[in-house]
């Protein structure tokens, strides 16, 4: 990622309105670091199973930009536990409508049709209505006139340019879709990285949190044994888990964000496919069957039969070998591609290592939550008792 389009971290509240897709900017100033407490020791790396949320692979502007924004960071505001990095969500959220929408309004099979009704056409042109002979079945019957054999040529050739003009339509719009997904690729790539600086500034904090802040008052819970004390010790670790839980979110939320780039990768793929298959037909296919109409025209106007028959033998050899050579090639390729997944096995053997990679994490987080949750317990449990038996103490004087 360029170190001069380092995302900007807001906090709920500072959001700006979210832009489209295709015309959101990345910003690059970062806001002031707050004046640290004398008290507070600089902020140290977090470590994480998952090395792209390591703090030591940032860059230094980037390092910068992620302890500045801890210091800003109060999880005492409800609204900031519950909507951190929400900014970012949701800008993968409309990102994720417009790849729905876009996919939705793409009418594919329409150009399948098209293709499929073209050769239809082409196919259909015979002279010879008894015997399927191609194009050289126009020699099959003498005495068939010039204008029958235009007035047919004309007909077909009539449907073939209404569907060449649609496919040509269709393509040119597969290309601009082609370069759009390119800008949304980049746009994700962006997403994913804000979403990772949100994520280690929020590990950051946690971990200054339950390292520097909970301590001490737990501590002074204990040193007072008074149950105001034990509540806000309670309280705070309660606003730690709640935070904890968020950031979890958040890294579902950029896990979701990384399986959208092959998705995208995929989408362009096919639209770039459909292009080529229409410029294939266009450049190829209806050039070879016009030229063959007109030398299948002309050769009506020979009077000698055994020249006729020999140029037809000619150009159905020299058709047969640019046929044959061009089937080779296309049955190659097309074999290539029918040996290809939908979806390569590096994708899926990376999306099911991240899969494992959470759910791991998710319990070792639940695991970790009944811990706290029976060490409290048994906390209190202690508090109530020694309440309770310095109120017995007192009535007993």
């Amino acid at each position: 990622m360029d170190n001069n389009m380092i995302p900007t971290l807001t906090l709920p509240g500072e959001e700006e309105p979210v832009k489209e897709p295709q015309a959101q900017a990345a910003a690059a100033v970062q806001a002031a670091p707050a004046e640290p407490k004398a008290e507070e020791k600089p902020a140290e790396p977090v470590e994480a199973e998952d090395d792209s949320l390591n703090f030591d692979n940032l860059s230094e502007q980037e390092q910068a930009a992620v302890l500045a924004f801890v210091e800003r960071i109060d999880i005492h505001n409800s609204e900031t536990v519950l909507k951190y990095g929400n900014a970012a969500q949701m800008k993968i959220s409309q990102f994720s409508d417009k790849i729905l929408e876009d996919v939705k309004t793409k009418d594919t099979g329409a150009i399948s049709d098209m293709l499929t009704a073209l050769v239809a056409e082409l196919k259909g042109f015979s002279v010879d209505e008894g015997k399927k002979s191609g194009f050289f079945g126009l020699f099959k019957r003498t005495g068939q006139s010039i204008t029958q054999l235009k007035a047919k040529y004309d007909k077909v050739e009539e449907n073939v340019v209404e569907i060449v003009s649609a496919l040509t339509s269709h393509q040119k719009q597969l290309i601009s879709d082609a370069a759009m997904l390119d800008e949304l690729y980049k746009q994700n790539e962006q997403y994913y990285h804000e979403l990772t600086l949100y994520i280690i500034a929020g590990e950051l904090k946690l971990r200054r949190l339950r390292e520097e802040e909970l301590p001490p008052l737990l501590a002074k819970a204990q040193e007072t044994a008074n149950p105001a004390d034990a509540q806000a010790a309670s309280d705070f670790s309660q606003l730690i888990e709640r935070f904890d839980k968020r950031i979890h979110d958040l890294k579902l939320t950029r896990m979701v964000s990384v399986q959208m780039g092959p998705q995208i990768r995929l989408m362009q793929t096919n639209d770039n496919v459909l292009a080529e298959r229409i410029q294939s037909t266009i450049a190829n296919t209806i050039p070879l069957w016009k030229s063959q109409m007109v030398i299948s025209l002309g050769m009506q106007h020979a009077e000698d039969a055994l020249k006729a028959q020999k140029a037809v033998t000619d150009m159905t050899n020299e058709l047969l070998r640019s046929n044959a050579e061009r089937l080779k090639t296309g049955t190659i390729e097309t074999a290539k591609e029918a040996e290809r997944g939908v979806v390569d096995m590096d994708t899926i053997r990376v999306a099911n290592t991240a899969l494992i990679d959470t759910l791991a994490e998710v319990q070792k987080i639940q695991r970790e939550g009944a811990m706290r949750r029976a060490e409290a317990s048994a906390e209190l449990g202690r508090l109530e008792k020694q309440l309770r038996d310095k109120v017995l103490e007192i009535n007993d004087n």
